[in-house]
């Protein structure tokens, strides 16, 4: 679809899409306030009509091809994860767990249990896996605590995004670490090293920060109102299902998912038991388990009768479909943005900045994250740029897969799926993603840069 030439000849039609793109997604959502999804919808289309690259009978198919991608990546998880969220908090099990991490941290610690949790959870799984499965959590420690709300979203969101872009086996850093040539060992210390300050700072600093700036209140989302949530924090621990069996839908899914991860990174994909986990450990499959475990304990908590416990379940659907559609359009809004060339466009136009070789990676990577929204799509389309230049650094190549995490991650906003998973199961409105979420990713570029380059010159581990 996209044709080399364009850049060749320094045509601006990728810049002319992403401008289009840009007023119509501002138009279509600030200034008309327009539902999310026929907004996104709209915007990709308007990008498809201006790209000469995209055939003008072809844009509505090109869109809903993407869609349809998205859709089957994000979709079942999506479903899965709003029957987990809703049968986690109808079942108590969600106000459990928060109970049993205030009881170590303190009552008034909940936030870094949450932020832990996150951090360590989103190494081996994808971040909206994780969000998936801690949003409920936080849904729970709002209701609980009656306010910190901006913190547990913030402290959740930055920890987990941190490391999806820094530390592999997560798929960006991990492609990155192989087109650089890094050591797979190295690398993942290494984002361990630079993560755990950059998510900090973005996670709990920013987090304590905007918590006393704006409180954001608990929103029916998830096919939970806020009424059935306030009214099941005030039961007595003893009403509630064990720390165990309430944890066992994250444990479950983590785990499924963490081993098929280990024996692909270690044995390889081809190997015999990559031919067993990769069918368990599929976000597919292990959620679906999840959310039967999960669903199972809020039936055998609940007095219900099966029809009535179905139609809960329905409606947990119904909330979980409209979130995996807006998901996949904005996905696709970005998908149409890459097919226009703009991520490339931008590239080429860094490619020769006058910056080291640290600094320029993690602007391209910065570039081609802001115009088409995918974090992985940035880490490989700059690892690729970079990797002739590698023999060049005077540092360990690790650094360079951080600086590009770094810059993939910068700046979340309404071309990310990642933006709309974070909005709506978490309950808030479009400026509330914007000050919190969207704020949290760029401080995560931005110390992730700075935090690199610090470490690259006390331990280049040259």
């Amino acid at each position: 679809m996209f044709d080399v030439t364009v850049l060749q000849l320094g045509g601006q039609g990728p810049l002319i899409s992403l401008l289009a793109g840009i007023v119509a997604i501002i138009l279509l959502l600030v200034v008309l306030d327009l539902p999310p999804f026929i907004a996104l919808v709209v915007a990709g289309l308007v990008v498809g009509i201006v790209t000469p690259e995209v055939l003008f009978a072809e844009v509505p198919a090109e869109f809903a091809t993407a869609f349809g991608e998205g859709m089957a990546g994000i979709g079942i998880p999506i479903l899965m994860a709003a029957v987990i969220g809703k049968s986690m908090i109808e079942s108590g099990a969600a106000d459990r767990i928060v109970r049993g991490f205030s009881s170590v941290v303190g009552e008034d610690r909940t936030e870094l249990s949450l932020f832990g949790s996150s951090f360590v959870i989103a190494i081996p799984v994808f971040f909206d896996n994780v969000f998936y499965l801690l949003a409920p959590l936080a849904r729970a420690a709002r209701s609980r605590t009656g306010g910190n709300y901006a913190l547990f979203i913030v402290a959740v969101g930055a920890a987990g995004a941190t490391t999806h872009g820094f530390v592999p086996p997560t798929p960006g850093p991990l492609l990155a670490a192989g087109e650089l040539g890094a050591n797979l060992g190295t690398t993942i210390i290494t984002g361990i090293l630079v993560g755990l300050p950059t998510a900090v700072v973005a996670g709990l600093g920013y987090g304590y920060f905007i918590n006393r700036r704006m409180d954001i209140p608990l929103r029916d989302a998830m096919g939970t109102s806020v009424d059935e949530l306030e009214e099941k924090v005030n039961r007595p621990t003893s009403a509630l299902p064990g720390m165990f069996e309430s944890l066992l839908p994250i444990l479950l899914a983590v785990l499924l998912v963490a081993a098929n991860t280990a024996v692909e990174t270690f044995l390889g994909e081809d190997s015999a038991p990559a031919a067993f986990t990769g069918f368990f450990g599929d976000p597919n499959f292990s959620l679906t388990i999840a959310a039967l475990v999960a669903a199972f304990t809020f039936y055998r908590m609940s007095d219900l009768s099966s029809d009535t416990f179905s139609d809960e379940l329905t409606e947990a659907l119904k909330s979980g479909g409209n979130i995996a559609a807006i998901t996949a359009a904005g996905g696709a809004f970005g998908a149409m943005l890459a097919a226009a060339g703009a991520g490339e466009y931008i590239a080429a136009g860094l490619e020769n900045v006058g910056f080291g070789l640290l600094v320029t990676a993690w602007v391209i990577a910065a570039g081609v994250r802001v115009v088409q929204g995918s974090a992985t799509v940035a880490i490989v389309t700059t690892a690729g740029i970079m990797a002739p230049f590698t023999g060049q650094l005077t540092v360990n190549p690790a650094y360079m897969v951080m600086v590009i995490g770094a810059g993939a991650t910068f700046c979340s906003w309404y071309n990310d799926s990642g933006f709309w998973i974070v909005k709506e199961i978490g309950g808030l409105t479009q400026g509330e993603t914007l000050k919190t979420w969207t704020v949290a990713t760029i401080l995560i570029g931005i110390v992730g840069l700075i935090a690199s380059l610090f470490f690259a010159t006390v331990l280049p581990l040259a």
